[in-house]
C-alpha cells in the first residue's frame, strides 16, 4: 500500500515538472519570436503544384467512373474501369450527367473494341434519357441487318415499310404490322396518313400546312428550313417534303424503332432527348413545332431551356408552333402562358379547346408565334 501512495506522489511531481518546463519554453519561445522575425516558409515549386493538380483530377475522374457497387477483388477484371471510357472521358465530349449515373455508364462502355457494338437500345435510351448525351461509345462496328432490302421507297407515303431494314431484337413487336396491330395511329402505316396528315380543318386546334405556308407567305416571312420536336415517326417533316420544305425530327426509340421509320421514309431523324441543346447553329431555321412530345409533364425549368433554344435556333421572322400542348386549365393561365410569353414573340393564332375525357381539367392549346424581326 505504501509502495503504491510512493509511485502515484513520484508519477504526480514528474507530470508537475513536465508542465513547468513547458511553460518555460512556451514563455521563452514568444519572447525571442517577438524580438526577431519570423521565417519565411519555404516555396512549393510550379512543377510540383502542377504534378499535384493532374493527380487530383486524376483521382476524381476515376472517382466519378468507379461503380457505386464494385465487385470484389477478386474479380478485378470486372471492377476496373475500361480504358476507352477512361481515354473519351480526355479526348471526347461526354455528357456530364454521364458521370451521375457509373453503373449504367460502366456496363455501356464494357465492349470489345474495333469488333460488332453491342446490341443494347434500351441502355442507349436510359442513358440518354438521363442526360447522359452524347455517348462516349466510338471504337466499334454498327450492327446491320443480316438481309436488308435495297428497294428504298422515295416517296414519304410509301404502302409499306421493309420489316428486313431493322434490327427487332429489343422490340416486343417483330414487324411493322404488329405495330400497325398494336396502335394504327403511331405512324407506322405510312399510306394511312397520305391524304389526311396535317392537310385538313377539324377543329381550331388544326393548322394545315397549306394555312401555315398561306399565313408565312401574307407575312413575306418564307418557310424553307424546319425542326420537327418529338416528331415520332416524321409525319410532318413527310407532309412538308411535298412542299419542297426540309424538316428535321428529332425523336427516341422508347418501345417502338421510331427513327428507323423516318429514315425508311427518307427523312432525317436526330437521336436526341428533350433535355438537349438542339444541334442546330443559331438563328439559321425558319420553323420550329413542337408535338405531343412537348406538354406539362416536362419540369417547367427545363420547359424554359427548351423554349429558349427554340429562340436560339429561329431566325428574325421565323415561327414557332406548339400543337397541342396540354395541361391543366389553371397552369396554363398561371405557369406556361406567362412562360410563353417571355419570349415576346406574336401571337398569330392561340386556340384553346378543352381535353377530351379529361378528369383533370386538361385544356389543349394551339399556337403558332412568331418571333420579332427587331429583338
Amino acid at each position: 500500500m505504501g509502495f503504491t501512495m510512493g509511485l502515484n506522489l513520484l508519477l504526480l511531481l514528474a507530470m508537475v515538472a513536465t508542465n513547468i518546463l513547458s511553460l518555460y519554453h512556451l514563455s521563452s519561445t514568444t519572447l525571442h519570436s517577438s524580438s526577431t522575425k519570423p521565417p519565411t516558409p519555404p516555396q512549393v515549386p510550379d512543377h510540383l503544384i502542377r504534378q499535384l493538380q493532374t493527380i487530383r483530377a486524376a483521382i476524381n475522374r476515376l472517382t466519378r467512373h468507379q461503380p457505386s457497387n464494385p465487385t470484389s477483388t477478386s474479380s478485378s477484371s470486372s471492377s476496373t474501369i475500361p480504358d476507352d471510357l477512361l481515354l473519351h472521358s480526355r479526348l471526347a465530349p461526354i455528357g456530364s450527367s454521364c458521370h451521375n449515373h457509373p453503373d449504367l455508364l460502366h456496363r455501356y462502355m464494357n465492349y470489345t473494341p474495333f469488333s460488332l457494338c453491342p446490341h443494347d437500345t434500351d441502355l442507349q435510351e436510359t442513358l440518354i434519357l438521363h442526360g447522359c448525351q452524347p455517348l462516349p461509345r466510338r471504337r466499334c462496328f454498327s450492327r446491320t441487318p443480316p438481309k436488308p432490302s435495297s428497294a428504298l421507297p422515295l416517296n414519304p407515303y410509301p404502302s409499306s415499310l421493309p420489316d428486313s431494314n431493322l434490327i427487332w431484337t429489343h422490340y416486343d413487336c417483330k414487324s411493322f404490322s404488329c405495330l400497325n396491330h398494336q396502335n394504327p395511329l403511331l405512324g407506322f402505316d405510312p399510306s394511312r396518313e397520305s391524304t389526311s396528315s396535317f392537310m385538313y380543318f377539324r377543329s381550331e386546334l388544326d393548322l394545315p400546312v397549306p394555312q401555315l405556308l398561306q399565313i408565312a407567305k401574307a407575312a413575306t416571312s418564307l418557310i424553307r428550313l424546319g425542326l420537327d420536336i418529338g416528331g415520332a415517326t416524321g409525319s410532318f417533316a413527310a407532309r412538308m417534303k411535298l412542299y419542297n420544305i426540309t424538316v428535321l425530327t428529332t425523336t427516341m426509340n422508347l418501345g417502338a424503332p421510331y427513327s428507323e421509320a423516318a429514315a425508311l421514309r427518307g427523312l432525317v431523324p436526330l437521336h436526341v432527348p428533350l433535355q438537349q441543346r438542339l444541334p442546330v447553329f443559331d438563328g439559321v431555321l425558319d420553323l420550329v413545332r413542337c408535338g405531343h412530345a412537348v406538354n406539362r409533364w416536362i419540369p417547367v425549368t427545363m420547359m424554359e431551356f427548351l423554349f429558349f433554344d427554340v429562340d436560339r435556333v429561329l431566325r428574325a421572322g421565323g415561327y414557332l408552333w406548339l400543337d397541342r400542348f396540354f395541361s391543366k386549365r389553371s397552369d396554363l393561365d398561371k405557369v406556361y402562358g406567362p412562360l410563353i410569353g417571355k419570349l415576346g414573340y406574336k401571337k398569330v393564332k392561340w386556340a384553346t379547346a378543352d381535353k377530351p375525357n379529361s378528369k383533370n381539367g386538361e385544356v389543349y392549346l394551339t399556337a403558332l408565334l412568331q418571333k420579332p424581326v427587331a429583338k
